[in-house]
């Protein structure tokens, strides 16, 4: 069995005191959580973060990195610079940056080995939008992003990274795919990997982050494939994020 891993996304929101808040309810409510559990922050507070979850069973991490290592790249944050601060996680390619910062799944693929090359753990997000669901080409989509990064790791790289299925067409819309939707395209993922590795296939954590939310976390989480969330609106709330910690630790019936 693979543990169970929660990742709260909370994008570009958060103050030093709503931060602080924030970090302090979950910390509290994490008793008896099964599930592994980190927030990937907006740069500015990773020191925040690593002061205050320092010894706490929740993890940190970055939203985004740059694919270069350093130098003339002004307003990009390199992967040693997260990796000062412990990051232990970085998002790569969410929705939001292949739409608003046109990234390809080329970038993003380099992005992940530069984050692999600091030693930390790159949650490589790939999905497709309602157009592409509604023509039927999802796992064409899907399968081409999370292709385009496999075919740049190192075989005993595959092991290392986590996924995460995020479809845009229910991300902040309201819509939800059903469990058995979400199910579908994450065995088709772990497919991918098993071609690739079977021995990878096994360990890599697939996540789910399409508005998972505590009311369908469950169901959601009970699926053979789906190994977690990315949690986007939720992650914001103490009470909501913990609900869905908890939810991954439950029996479904």
């Amino acid at each position: 069995m693979r543990p169970k891993l929660i990742v709260g996304n909370w994008k570009m929101n958060g103050s030093r005191a709503v931060n602080a808040a924030l970090l302090e309810g979950i910390v509290a409510g994490l008793d008896g959580a099964k599930a592994e559990c980190a927030v990937c922050v907006p740069a500015p507070y990773l020191q925040q973060c690593e002061e205050a979850l320092k010894g706490s069973p929740i993890t940190w991490g970055a939203q985004d990195v740059s694919a270069y290592e350093g130098g003339a790249y002004t307003g990009e944050v390199c992967a040693k610079m997260l990796s000062d601060f412990a990051c232990r996680y970085v998002i790569v390619g969410h929705s939001e940056r292949r739409a608003y910062h046109l990234e390809s799944s080329e970038l993003v693929a380099r992005k992940t080995l530069a984050v692999l090359k600091e030693g930390m753990t790159p949650i490589i997000c790939v999905g497709e939008t309602l157009e592409e669901r509604e023509a039927g080409q999802t796992f064409d989509v899907v399968g081409d992003q999370l292709g385009t990064v496999l075919e740049l790791l190192p075989l005993e790289a595959v092991a290392k990274i986590v996924v995460a299925y995020e479809p845009v067409w229910a991300i902040g819309t309201g819509k939800t795919a059903t469990p058995e939707m979400a199910q579908e395209v994450h065995a088709c993922l772990r497919e991918q990997l098993k071609a690739r590795s079977a021995e990878a296939a096994e360990k890599v954590a697939i996540l789910y982050g399409g508005s998972m939310k505590p009311d369908n976390a469950r169901e959601l989480l009970a699926q053979p494939d789906i190994d977690g969330g990315l949690i986007g609106g939720a992650a914001l709330k103490a009470q909501d994020f913990l609900a869905i910690i908890h939810a991954s630790g439950m029996p479904h019936e």
